[in-house]
């Protein structure tokens, strides 16, 4: 299982679980898989699909999702196909015959499919070795996503009693995990219940104050990396992102009251890399397998925790570190209030207050929120001899703060004489509103701008009062009361410290400053890399996904690119050695790859670094480990070329892209091959252009070049122009 892993995944071991999972499906048991989004479920079932005789089904709601995955899976040299509504009659046609014929490995389907019964006849004729049910709690109407057609399943189960099933989903509660294995009829299926921590993500609540200054500032320090912002309304994600337009950056808005195509289109310019920044309602992200989303924003509240689990999960999927960002204004849950009360079912009505009222609690901690978190999910994994107060897990605002001491003493009387002087019947909002001589109906209504402590507090904002009586609730001063609404009151000890006037010392995070680059994700925990050749390699990917009409992250991750860029893999065996290059792709894009590695250690004289040894790290000069380079594949796209042929022609015959063919043609070129460029070379006026190009920036990288000339100008046509240079220049220096 290692050694397919790494021919056709590239990587040499295995996530957490995934092995004891791949197990017991080789072992024809029936599985129940909960894992966090990230956490590499996919392959659970996709490498025993490899060893395993017949097909392996896959049935899943989401049909973008599922032409990724099936695009990725063709990109590792796996035989996989789709059938779903977006496909021809003709084209389901011809992928059944291969499924017939035994030329696929794994077929994805969508569910309404198994409702046919000409479609469950087809499925009778295959030789089917495993079933994958994914996003399996859309079975259960305890799921938070169920889907009718999923019902079907416990048909297709029973017309196939002796095929194991494996049932796999990110979140499902012990509830929704018994209605799984029931509806799915999963015969002592063993469950798999990875934990719900995402150690990769840094989570971080601010304060809402000067929310898009904050905002600007979060971008501004991951210039270039994707983002997904999330809003309350579709007004505000069309007028967000208009302003942050505004500011130079690249953002789209996407809500589910835009046109289909327009929302397609802004969802594919995400996905492939054009533009950075989608500003979207919760409607955007189902189905969304971007594994490089550096940042999450929340502008508003999420409705409950669970969706802000979900919608926070989206990012950092390669499991490189990713920002959770949360900006918190109790004026938004009035907001969420106002809608909440809308809402005609009584039990539907409370459980939607008590769920709010865990994400403002969420939002006011002052101890550890993953922790928080994982506790609410009931995931104990970061149990510790340490009580939850004191708990540090080095990755969100609480426990990375600077804490500094104040003198609350002051303070913390005016709060406590608040709350006993309006009756013990209020929560820390209306204290504040009340110390604050806010003029709300309410307060007035109640005659509590009469009292003796109404607008006492002019020297801390509404939301540091509501901090510090989080803070005394944790000293024991004051209590919350259970109810439908949480209440305050004071507790004894409260009562000693009013009577008492003894000083009181308590600690807070030093205020927010500035978001600077050192912050950045980029910078927290990854594998130090060169950036600029990073950028290079992003944007070579980036104009062969184009050419093959898929995402960038399916030619390569970015964990992978920056291994690239810090190892500096200087010929295919070193390449080969990097986490995310398997075989086929080592023989797709391998050439292309090392062409702009080589090109760039060259400058730079930097070594080769990789380790293929035992254990060391090889430390070679960039000039050795280029030597003997030109290899029997560079010798047959030369005979082709001679046989004048076009370079998409070798492409096509060779079954490679066309860069790599021009990763060929530059290395005949350099090792002094005479090749007749001019038949290949761009027509018009197009050849000059990219000549002055170079003219102004030099021969040496081309990222820069196509900057100046624009994306009409393809990384291909470049790379032959300065071939054809290159090779002017060498003839002269002979002739001469």
């Amino acid at each position: 299982m290692k050694e397919l892993l790494k021919r056709y995944f590239g990587y040499d071991t295995f996530r957490p679980l995934q092995e004891e999972i791949i197990g017991s499906v080789m072992q024809k048991r029936d599985a129940l898989v909960i894992m966090p989004t990230g956490g590499g479920k996919s392959l659970c079932y996709q490498l025993p699909a490899l060893r395993l005789d017949g097909i392996t089904l896959v049935v899943s709601p989401l049909i973008s999702l599922m032409k990724d995955q099936v695009d990725a899976l063709k990109a590792n040299g796996i035989a996989a196909e789709l059938v779903n509504s977006t496909l021809t009659y003709a084209e389901i046609m011809r992928v059944q015959e291969r499924a017939q014929r035994g030329d696929l490995k794994i077929l994805y389907l969508a569910p309404e499919r198994l409702a046919l019964p000409d479609f469950r006849g087809f499925l009778k004729a295959l030789d089917v070795s495993l079933v994958a049910v994914d996003e399996a709690h859309c079975i259960s109407e305890w799921g938070h996503d169920f889907r009718p057609d999923y019902r079907t399943l416990g048909d297709l189960r029973r017309s196939m009693p002796a095929v194991p099933f494996i049932a796999l989903t990110a979140t499902a509660t012990e509830r929704v995990r018994h209605d799984i294995v029931s509806q799915l009829g999963l015969k002592e299926p063993q469950q798999f219940i990875a934990s719900f921590d995402r150690p990769n993500l840094r989570y971080e609540v601010r304060p809402k104050q000067r929310a898009f200054e904050q905002l600007v500032q979060l971008l501004r320090a991951r210039k270039g990396e994707s983002a997904i912002i999330y809003c309350f309304s579709r007004k505000d994600t069309e007028e967000l992102a208009d302003r942050l337009r505004d500011e130079g950056f690249k953002a789209l808005p996407y809500h589910a009251g835009m046109d289909g195509e327009t929302r397609g289109r802004n969802q594919e310019g995400f996905i492939r890399d054009e533009t950075d920044i989608i500003v979207a309602t919760i409607a955007f992200g189902m189905g969304i397998d971007k594994p490089d989303v550096r940042l999450v924003v929340h502008q508003e509240l999420p409705k409950s925790l669970e969706a802000y689990y979900q919608q926070t999960g989206r990012a950092g999927r390669d499991g490189l570190p990713s920002d959770c960002v949360l900006f918190y204004s109790y004026g938004d849950k009035i907001k969420q209030d106002f809608f909440i009360n809308q809402i005609n079912d009584e039990a539907e009505r409370q459980s939607a207050q008590a769920k709010l009222a865990q994400v403002i609690e969420f939002c006011e901690l002052r101890r550890c929120r993953r922790k928080y978190l994982l506790e609410y999910f009931g995931d104990d994994s970061l149990a510790s001899g340490a009580d939850a107060g004191s708990y540090n897990c080095g990755g969100c605002d609480v426990c990375l703060a600077e804490l500094e001491d104040f003198d609350a003493t002051v303070i913390s009387q005016k709060i406590l004489s608040a709350v006993v002087r309006t009756g013990e019947r209020f929560g820390a909002g209306y204290i504040a509103q009340v110390l604050r001589g806010s003029k709300v109906e309410r307060v007035l209504r109640l005659g509590h701008d009469k009292l003796s402590v109404y607008g006492i507090v002019d020297d801390f904002a509404d939301g540091d009062i509501r901090e510090i009586c989080g803070m005394l609730l944790d000293k024991g001063l004051l209590h919350k009361n259970s109810g439908e609404y949480a209440t305050l009151g004071v507790t004894a000890e409260g009562r000693d410290f009013l009577r008492s006037r003894e000083q009181l010392i308590l600690t807070r995070p030093k205020k927010f400053e500035q978001e600077s680059e050192s912050a950045s994700s980029s910078s927290r925990g990854a594998i130090e890399y060169d950036g600029k050749l990073f950028e290079e390699l992003r944007e070579l990917r980036r104009s062969i996904a184009a050419e093959n009409g898929v995402p960038p992250y399916i030619v390569f991750g970015d964990a992978t690119l920056q291994q690239m860029a810090h190892y500096m893999p200087q010929n295919l065996n070193s390449l080969s050695h990097i986490s995310g290059v398997g075989a086929v792709k080592l023989k797709q894009y391998g050439d292309e790859f090392l062409a702009v590695i080589c090109e760039y250690a060259r400058e730079n004289n930097l070594a080769d670094r990789t380790d293929t040894g035992s254990g060391r790290i090889r430390q070679r000069s960039s000039e050795t480990s280029r030597k003997g380079r030109r290899t029997a594949t560079h010798e047959t796209t030369k005979h082709l070329l001679d046989q004048s042929k076009t370079v998409h022609e070798v492409a096509q015959e060779r079954e490679l892209t066309a860069n790599t063919i021009v990763s060929h043609i530059e290395m005949l070129v350099q090792s002094g091959e005479a090749l007749d460029l001019r038949a290949h070379l761009p027509a018009g006026e197009r050849v000059k252009h990219i000549e002055d190009a170079f003219s102004r920036l030099g021969y040496t990288r081309i990222a820069p070049v196509r900057e100046l000339l624009g994306h009409d100008y393809s990384y291909e046509e470049i790379r032959l122009v300065r071939a054809f240079v290159r090779q002017q220049v060498s003839e002269t220096a002979i002739d001469e």
